[in-house]
């Protein structure tokens, strides 16, 4: 017999609702955002804009996991598969942008002045922030370390925002070419960081329910019963 689906809370249910209009309004934002970077960067030759419009396409794939894991009836069941999918993605990025930035230095291409990624760079630091704050509040109130996750791959987005303007400014005023793909490669950085988490997320967050009963638990900070030491340590 096919066992009966726990029973949740209405509270859960809110939450779990919430985290479905959060996933939607991310994906319809990060896909907009990876055309419009991703053609402006080729057009300017920039390896940071076309690296910042694959870390909109990553934030996609991110959220679709998300997506994917609240569509079942228990997401709980489907957690530790979308971190590793989440933590894949951001391996991807890593890859890619780093292969672009090596080029850039290499002199295969000098990136050049982008209006329309310097517009784009500085609305996401806007709009990235907000969604990032209001997914990790509703993961941590949820006990879900997969929710908390893709919204650091959020806020990362809105870091890489500031990064890459900086670096497209510089560009544009200065004429620092290496800016650019210094820019990459921080992007690069913060993604392998933010993969290798999410990696181990799902062996280092606390129980959805220690943390449901237990408002000052941190999902990504706090370590379960069944930690390892060296995981407990990376987290301190």
């Amino acid at each position: 017999m096919t066992p009966a689906p726990p029973i949740v809370s209405r509270r859960t249910a809110i939450l779990r609702r919430r985290v479905r209009l959060i996933v939607a309004a991310t994906i319809t934002y990060n896909v907009i955002e990876a055309v419009i970077a991703i053609a402006a960067g080729t057009a300017a030759s920039s390896a940071a804009l076309v690296g910042f419009g694959l870390d909109s396409t990553v934030e996609v794939i991110s959220a679709a996991a998300i997506a994917w894991q609240f569509s079942a009836r228990d997401p709980e069941s489907r957690e530790p598969v979308a971190l590793r999918i989440v933590a894949c993605s951001f391996f991807a990025l890593a890859a890619y942008v780093t292969f672009d930035a090596v080029r850039a230095f290499a002199g295969v291409s000098e990136p050049e002045h982008s209006s329309v990624g310097i517009t784009l760079a500085a609305v996401s630091l806007v709009v990235m922030p907000a969604l990032s704050w209001i997914e990790r509040r509703t993961g941590r109130e949820l006990g879900s370390a997969s929710v908390v996750a893709d919204s650091k791959q959020t806020l990362i987005c809105a870091y890489l925002s500031g990064v890459v303007l900086a670096g497209l400014v510089v560009n544009s005023l200065l004429g620092w070419w290496w800016a650019d793909p210094i820019a990459a490669l921080a992007i690069a950085g913060f993604a392998i960081r933010e993969g290798l988490e999410a990696w181990k997320g799902d062996a280092c967050s606390v129980p959805a329910s220690a943390l449901l009963t237990s408002p000052e638990a941190e999902t990504d900070r706090a370590c379960g019963a069944g930690c390892a030491d060296e995981c407990c340590a990376s987290h301190s």
